[in-house]
């Protein structure tokens, strides 16, 4: 049977996350922890892995990777923490003002 793909997350010693996508998590921590495999991580070690979730294809995996890069901090903080509540709220628009006037102009 093949290996799943996986999408996961890790805090890095800043406070900041980096998302990302493999087919051998374990490896791709390592690789991480190890340095020169990613540029943003690099300076930003050591990580710890806080959010991973197993799909069945690449394409599945990478989907999610970009979908939740473009999330901001607490709705990725409240998906690591498996608060499904806080990740409701954090996606919904504060200033509904505002947004309608952003989406008029577009």
């Amino acid at each position: 049977m093949a290996e799943p793909f996986v999408a996961y997350m890790v805090r890095c010693l800043d406070g900041t996350y980096d998302v990302g996508h493999t087919d051998n998590l374990e490896r791709r921590i390592g690789e991480h922890e190890e340095g020169g495999k990613c540029a943003y991580t690099e300076t930003r070690r050591p990580l710890r892995l806080i959010w991973s979730q197993e799909f069945s294809t690449r394409a599945e995996a990478l989907a999610a990777e970009l979908r939740i890069k473009g999330w901001n901090r607490a709705k990725k903080e409240a998906l690591a923490a498996g608060n499904f509540e806080a990740l409701t709220l954090a996606a919904k628009k504060k200033d509904w003002q505002s947004y309608r006037k952003r989406r008029q102009r577009s």
